[in-house]
């Protein structure tokens, strides 16, 4: 089958590559439609010592069924395999399994590729009017979907809340979106890129400001740093409300940017989030399919033989999209 293989630092290759053998419980996927994830852009510039190449990368898919009894369901994918009997994954608190493993990640291979093998317990069945495209963004979205889910559990506001989101990509969207979904209705973003401010205005109704555009004297009951550098949480920390909660989503950078002595004064809450549990997953899947998400059409396509420009485009920082959307075949 073809793949698109990562080689090293910046060097993507389009090249045949041995087709997945499903194990025990797994099955076949055709590979219809696969996005490009941040994790993605941090193994393609070297920088996530998980991923050493060579490695297949992509996780965010959808397609169908090769063989058995589903053979030719349309599916999206959820790309963490847990082990269905630790106490975490007993407690529903599946994506912190000891044992999880995720595609695109040793030992398992990604999805830029024809074929994909996966559990079949990790597929959800996706409904005639939604198409691949739409369907791979799942993945993207329940992570903010869970992170919302655990901060609006955590908020004590007495009055409706408002919401911050930082970073304008397809994780930031995404949870821009879930607080929608979930009952938030005062939501803003904020985003350096001009030219991504404009298509989130434009093409997905969102409010969206430049990172200094903010009044001096905003504040808000849940912040999500969909970034997660020094300086997102030197601004989360900062726009909080006291007794507020932050979701923090981004793998930017390991340390630094918190200021914990307003934090500890003002009793913000600081939650680190990782995904989505099997059920955050199924739960964005469904609002997906019954449009409490809107129209899921903020992506731009790419053939899978392209996309080692669509890294280098999206690296150059020329992509207006918040999601590239590579097709096999």
């Amino acid at each position: 089958m073809k793949a698109l293989v990562y080689t090293g630092p910046e060097t993507l290759t389009y090249r045949d590559v041995p087709e997945p053998g499903p194990g025990d419980g797994e099955l076949l996927i055709r590979v219809e439609s696969v996005g490009i994830c941040g994790s993605d852009m941090h193994a393609y510039l070297g920088h996530d010592e998980r991923r050493p190449a060579p490695l297949i990368l992509g996780h965010e898919a959808a397609g169908v069924i090769a063989a058995g009894p589903r053979k030719g369901h349309r599916v999206t994918i959820n790309p963490l395999v847990t082990c269905g009997a630790c106490p975490a994954c007993l407690a529903g608190r599946d994506n912190l399994c000891p044992s999880r493993q995720i595609i695109s990640m040793p030992p398992r291979e990604g999805a830029f590729a024809e074929w994909l093998a996966m559990p079949e317990t990790n597929l959800v069945a996706m409904p005639d009017h939604v198409t691949p495209d739409q369907a791979a963004l799942a993945e993207p979205i329940a992570c903010g979907w869970h992170a919302v889910r655990l901060g609006l559990a955590r908020l004590a506001t007495g009055h409706s809340p408002r919401g911050l989101v930082i970073g304008g990509g397809a994780i930031g969207l995404g949870a821009a979106l879930s607080l929608a979904a979930q009952g938030v209705a005062d939501v803003t973003m904020l985003e350096p890129s001009a030219p991504r401010r404009r298509y989130l205005e434009l093409h997905c109704d969102q409010k969206v400001l430049a990172p200094d555009a903010l009044d001096s004297d905003a504040l808000f009951d849940i912040v999500i740093d969909g970034v997660g550098y020094e300086a997102t949480r030197a601004q989360a920390s900062s726009l909080a409300r006291p007794g507020g909660v932050i979701m923090h989503i981004g793998l930017g950078a390991a340390s630094g940017g918190l200021d914990i002595r307003r934090m500890t004064l003002q009793e913000i809450t600081f939650i680190g989030t990782y995904t989505y549990t099997a059920e955050d997953f199924r739960q964005t899947a469904a609002a997906m399919f019954d449009g409490r998400l809107g129209a899921l059409d903020w992506t731009q396509t790419r053939r899978l033989s392209e996309g080692a420009r669509a890294f280098a485009d999206i690296r150059r920082g020329v992509v207006d999209a918040p999601k590239v959307i590579l097709r096999p075949g």
